[in-house]
C-alpha cells in the first residue's frame, strides 16, 4: 500500500515569534492584489505589491542579519518557503545596494540607454530632485541619500 503524502508543514522553532507580522502582511499583500485599479496608469497598480514584497523581505533580513533574533533553520525556511525573496536579500548584501528597493531597478534592459533606474542616483547628483521610479514607484534607493 502507497504511503499517503500530507501537506502539513513543519514550522521551525521561533515561528510563533514572526507568524503575526508575515500574516499580516500577507493580508496586506492580498488586499494590494484585489485593490480596484480604475484611474490609475498600468504600472501604478503594482507599486502596492512591490512595497509589500520589499517589507516582508526586509523584515526577514533584519530578523537575521542585523537583530540576529531567529536562527539560521528559520531564515532558510521563509526564504524556501517564498516569505522573503532570495535574490533581493543576496543584492542587500552587497555594498552599494543596502537598500535596493526590487532587483527591476538594477536591470539595465527595462532602462532606456542601457542604464540603471533613476531611483538608484543618488539624491545630490539628481537634476529633478522629486522622481518616482516607473517599475515600483521608488523615490529613491541610492546609498548616500
Amino acid at each position: 500500500m502507497p504511503k499517503v503524502k500530507t501537506n502539513r508543514v513543519k514550522y521551525p522553532e521561533g515561528w510563533e515569534l514572526i507568524e503575526p507580522t508575515l500574516s499580516e502582511l500577507q493580508a496586506k499583500m492580498r488586499e494590494a492584489e484585489n485593490d480596484p485599479h480604475d484611474g490609475k496608469r498600468k504600472c501604478e497598480t503594482l507599486w502596492p505589491i512591490f512595497k509589500i514584497a520589499y517589507q516582508k523581505s526586509r523584515y526577514i533580513f533584519d530578523l537575521y542579519h542585523q537583530r540576529k533574533e531567529i536562527s539560521n533553520e528559520l531564515y532558510e525556511f521563509c526564504l524556501d518557503q517564498g516569505y522573503a525573496d532570495r535574490n533581493l536579500i543576496a543584492k542587500w548584501k552587497k555594498p552599494g545596494y543596502e537598500r535596493l528597493c526590487c532587483l527591476r531597478c538594477m536591470q539595465t534592459r527595462d532602462h532606456n540607454f542601457a542604464t540603471a533606474c533613476v531611483c538608484r542616483v543618488p539624491k545630490q547628483l539628481r537634476e529633478e530632485k522629486v522622481i518616482e521610479c516607473v517599475h515600483c514607484g521608488c523615490k529613491g534607493c541610492a546609498s548616500g541619500d
